[in-house]
């Protein structure tokens, strides 16, 4: 039997690398198997919660110390946080980290990977370009540091694996720790036999039920400063978003 026990999955890498496809793809999985899930997108936070702050260290540290002193908050009370955030301070992870495992809750560390060549390639803005051109300054990966965990849970590498594959992945570490059950799977014959029967029926079902999960997964946060609605998706062949 699982119990509640919250939980805050802190998905880390450089803009662009898939973290917050994968954050509200896993939110939708979740709130299925019964856990209260909250996002907490890094662009939502910056317009919200940190509005105002640069890009500075400081402003950088302040920011990701935000967000996680809510994620603690969030955690110790029982839900399940996905934060997708650069976050590109080793230290200040860390220091997120201790807080978070202090009150009880776990904190799982996911790399978001992907080379710069490819970011800049998804990036429809063209900021990837021009910070590689020098045209602007302190970007993160490129003119600015991004420190790589040291010892990550999870390495999802979203140049090289589907969208599928890296959520399987990453619920499979949650499903490790015991912080979610195990879904156990129909043989594959059965399941294709019961869809082939009701594929109407599913096809119907479906996207009233996905959206509905969906506008289910932001309960709390949303009726306190987010206020921006989930951005659209313009995926590529593999499933991660362009960014935009």
């Amino acid at each position: 039997m699982v119990d509640r026990k919250g939980f805050t999955l802190w998905l880390t890498g450089l803009s662009g690398a898939g973290k917050t496809t994968l954050a509200e793809l896993l939110a939708i999985e979740l709130s299925t198997r019964g856990v209260d899930i909250e996002i907490l997108d890094g662009d939502d936070v910056r317009t919200n919660l940190s509005k105002g702050l640069g890009f500075s260290k400081e402003d950088r540290d302040t920011n990701i110390n935000r967000i996680g002193y809510v994620c603690r908050l969030l955690s110790r009370n029982g839900v399940g946080v996905l934060a997708a955030v650069i976050s590109p301070y080793r230290a200040v992870r860390d220091e997120v980290r201790s807080a978070i495992e202090r009150d009880g809750a776990e904190f799982i560390e996911v790399f978001v990977k992907c080379p710069i060549a490819v970011l800049a390639e998804r990036d429809v803005k063209g900021l990837y370009k021009k910070a590689l051109a020098g045209e602007i300054k302190g970007f993160t990966g490129v003119s600015d540091p991004y420190e790589e965990p040291l010892a990550p849970a999870v390495v999802v590498e979203t140049d090289r694996e589907s969208v599928s594959s890296s959520i399987k992945r990453i619920i499979r570490e949650l499903e490790r720790r015991g912080l979610i059950r195990e879904v156990v799977v129909s043989p594959p014959l059965i399941r294709r036999r019961v869809f082939s029967q009701r594929s109407g029926a599913l096809a119907k079902e479906s996207r009233p039920a996905k959206a509905a999960t969906r506008i289910a997964s932001l309960p709390i946060l949303q009726r306190i400063f987010l206020k921006r609605p989930l951005r659209s998706k313009h995926r590529n062949e593999s499933g991660y978003r362009a960014h935009s």
